[in-house]
């Protein structure tokens, strides 16, 4: 495993893809998260998700060295090397914590 594995998986679109995907079934579908600040930012279009990039790439980073040692030309892409229950726990680990509008000394 190296920041090299990690670096190449934050930056694979087939990934990203599907963190994406993962990202707004959560903000939607998931009935405590879709009520958060960060929710709302995916919803309507004003999220940045690199930082959700980083840390799946980071969370899988395992399996998906794992695929490219196995000549795999897609580890991002394909759910038998990365499945959608890593993505999506990573996401939910990583979601962001609403942030106080007036927060008391």
């Amino acid at each position: 495993m190296s920041q090299s594995t990690v670096a190449q998986a934050a930056n694979d679109p087939d990934l990203q893809k599907r963190v994406q995907a993962a990202v707004y079934s959560e903000a939607i579908g998931n009935a405590t998260l879709a009520k958060t600040q960060f929710a709302t930012q995916v919803k309507t279009g004003y999220a940045n998700l690199i930082g959700m990039f980083w840390a799946v790439a980071d969370a899988v980073e395992a399996n998906y060295e794992s695929g490219l040692l196995a000549g795999r030309g897609a580890p991002g892409h394909d759910v038998d090397v990365v499945t959608d229950g890593q993505i999506t726990s990573a996401v939910v680990a990583n979601w962001p914590p609403d942030i106080e509008a007036n927060p008391v000394p």
